[in-house]
Formats: structure tokens, C-alpha cells, sequence
């Protein structure tokens, strides 16, 4: 099923060059600066921005990919400055861009649009950014893990029963996705994994669309471990969850989010072991405080990232929950001096 005799993009090639010759960095997070703008329940509708073609009676406020049509210019300017403090690699504002994960905002005709205008959206700043210092850059479209898990029962009581099937998350990737591409994505970034039977239904999709789209973007596939037990949600080590995606090829696979960089270190150094693709890792600002919100200030998180470059376990780093432009830029004047990782030949795919 998955093709790979399929022509590699562009920027396959140029991604591919570049990780040879140093740590790629990517953004951080965009909740954490949406946060910051203190929008209302009218400013997500898109008052003092631009009118929303689609209607929903329900409450749209917390809706961060709605914003992408509703105020363009402010996620725009957000994906500018991460770009200007040092990102490569820029993430669409799509994470829930899904019929499946929408549905809780009634806005599931949206979907198609929330991701061609989210890459859009990604793709005029990435050129803005490239136009100031000449440095390329790459737009990864971000398909979140959906509000449902198809490995484990939501109902205690009924343990074989499933909220969602594989090919239903196969079809609502492959509508996301397919949006993704059309709006110009360089990369197809399958994020914060909690459950890996719901990335390979992205995976599937993926490949789909690529034989649809005639050539093969670089896929990102990132778990996130949920607690200490070091496992993901639906129970898989690192090396587990290695071995259940490695079919895809990936151009990176990885960790972010659930923790900070000081616990993230030994599960990415048993992931990094037995990768043979590229390794990412973007932690959230250490873990939130008693109002959830993250503390841990930039050069701290740099530092311990910097640990994750020295000990030669990564070729992408960037933050994820709490992380800012200052992060990113910390980061990456802390792993700059750092070659990437090596992989094994065997990998080059």
C-alpha cells in the first residue's frame, strides 16, 4: 500500500540535504502565543478580522484553527516570528482540523478550508521571513491525534467498544491531509501521538494522498509519552512504537509535548537507539503549574535540549506547549554548535 516508488517532492530533497549538515529547528507553540491576544468569543467569529463563510450556533472561543480564516494576520504574524527566531520548520495552526475533532464546534464543513488556508496562511510568512535573510523554509502540516482513540474503550464498562473505527480516522485524515498538500505544505507532521492504531490510520491516509498528489512529501511522526511509566497512552514503549510506524519511512519520528525536556531525555535516547530515520524532539517549558501554565524560561529549556544535541540524540528540535519565539531562539543558539545525529546507512531511504 505504501508507495514509495512514488517521486520525492522538492522539498523532500532539500530537507534531506539540509538535516546532513545540521540540527533543524522547528517552531514552538501556537496555543501558548494565541493565549496572548485575549481574543473573545467575537474575535474567534471573526469580528475585527474577516467573516466566517461557515455558521455553527455553537461557542467558537477556544477554536484556535478556526482562527486561520477569522484572523489570518494575527497567525500569520505568529508564524512569522517563530520563523525569525530561528524556526526551519513552521507547523500549520491545523492540529484539529478534523470532521472528527470540529464536530465539538459544529464547524465540520470547515475542515477542507481550515487546512489549505492554514498552509497558506504558514506558507506567506515562511516567504515573508525567507524574503529579510534568504534562508529557506518548510511548512509542516500539523495533523493532530483527534479527541478519540481507537486502541482503548472510552466506556469502562465495555471494554471492546471503540468511539471511533480505523477507517473512519482513515477518511477524516485523508480529507485533512489532502487539504494540507492543496494548500502547499512542504511536510505532513502527525503529532503528539497518544495512540499508535490512530497514527497509522494518518499514516494510511498519507500515502493515499500522495498517490492522489503523484509525488511523496516527507512525513513527521511524533509520540508523546503520557506519564512516568515512559509509555504512550494506548501502552507502547518507545522502541514499540519505533517498530509500529517504521513501515512508513519517516523523515523523522520523535517525541513532544506531555513532558519536559528532563523527563523526555531518557525515552528519546531509547527511541533515537533504535531509529533508523531522523530523530525530533519538542518539549513542552517543563510542566505547568497549579493554573497550567508553563514556567520554565527560555535559556532552561535551551539548556536541557542542548543535552539532547550533545549527546548526539536528535536532528530536529523545537518546543511544544509554553514554548515562545525567546525559546526558540535559545534553542536554537544552544544546539547550533552541535552536529545532528547519524543514522544508520541502512536508513537511507
Amino acid at each position: 500500500m505504501h508507495n514509495f516508488s512514488l517521486p520525492k517532492s522538492k522539498a523532500f530533497e532539500a530537507l534531506t540535504r539540509t538535516a546532513q549538515d545540521r540540527i533543524l529547528i522547528l517552531d514552538g507553540a501556537m496555543g501558548t502565543q494565541i493565549q496572548t491576544l485575549g481574543l473573545d468569543e467575537e474575535a474567534f467569529r471573526g469580528h475585527g478580522g474577516h467573516t466566517c463563510a461557515y455558521h455553527s450556533d455553537h461557542p467558537q472561543k477556544g477554536n484556535n484553527d478556526l482562527l486561520i480564516l477569522t484572523q489570518p494576520e494575527a497567525v500569520e504574524q505568529i508564524h512569522y516570528d517563530f520563523a525569525m527566531a530561528g524556526a526551519d520548520i513552521v507547523e500549520t495552526n491545523t492540529f484539529s482540523s478534523t470532521t472528527i475533532a470540529q464536530a465539538d464546534y459544529a464547524l465540520e464543513d470547515a475542515v477542507h478550508d481550515l487546512n489549505a488556508e492554514g498552509a497558506r496562511v504558514a506558507r506567506r510568512a515562511m516567504d515573508r521571513a525567507t524574503a529579510e535573510d534568504g534562508k529557506p523554509r518548510w511548512v509542516a502540516g500539523a495533523v493532530g491525534p483527534t479527541n478519540r482513540t481507537a486502541s482503548i474503550s472510552p466506556d469502562v464498562n465495555d471494554p471492546g467498544y471503540r468511539a471511533v473505527t480505523f477507517d473512519e480516522l482513515r477518511i477524516a485524515y485523508g480529507q485533512q491531509i489532502r487539504g494540507l498538500i492543496a494548500g502547499g505544505s512542504d511536510l505532513i507532521l502527525i503529532e503528539t501521538i497518544f495512540d499508535t492504531l490512530n497514527a497509522k490510520a494518518a499514516i494510511f491516509a498519507c500515502f493515499e494522498a500522495f498517490a492522489e498528489h503523484g509525488e511523496r512529501l516527507p512525513i513527521m511522526i511524533s509520540g508523546t509519552i503520557t506519564d512516568a511509566s515512559g509509555r504512550t497512552l494506548s501502552g507502547q514503549t518507545p522502541t514499540a512504537f519505533w517498530h509500529s510506524v517504521r513501515h512508513a519511512r519517516p523523515f523523522t519520528v520523535g517525541l513532544n509535548c506531555a513532558l519536559g525536556a528532563d523527563a523526555m531525555r531518557p525515552h528519546l535516547t531509547e527511541l533515537a537507539g533504535v531509529a533508523e530515520s531522523l530523530v525530533c524532539a519538542y518539549p513542552n517549558a517543563g510542566l505547568p503549574n497549579a493554573f497550567g501554565q508553563y514556567d520554565e524560561e527560555p535559556d532552561d529549556t535551551a539548556a536541557k535540549v542542548e543535552i539532547f544535541a550533545k549527546e548526539g540524540l536528535v536532528n530536529v528540535v523545537g518546543g511544544c506547549c509554553g514554548t515562545t519565539p525567546e525559546h526558540i531562539r535559545a534553542i536554537a543558539e544552544h544546539v547550533a554548535p552541535y552536529a545532528p545525529r547519524q543514522i544508520r546507512e541502512t536508513a537511507n531511504v
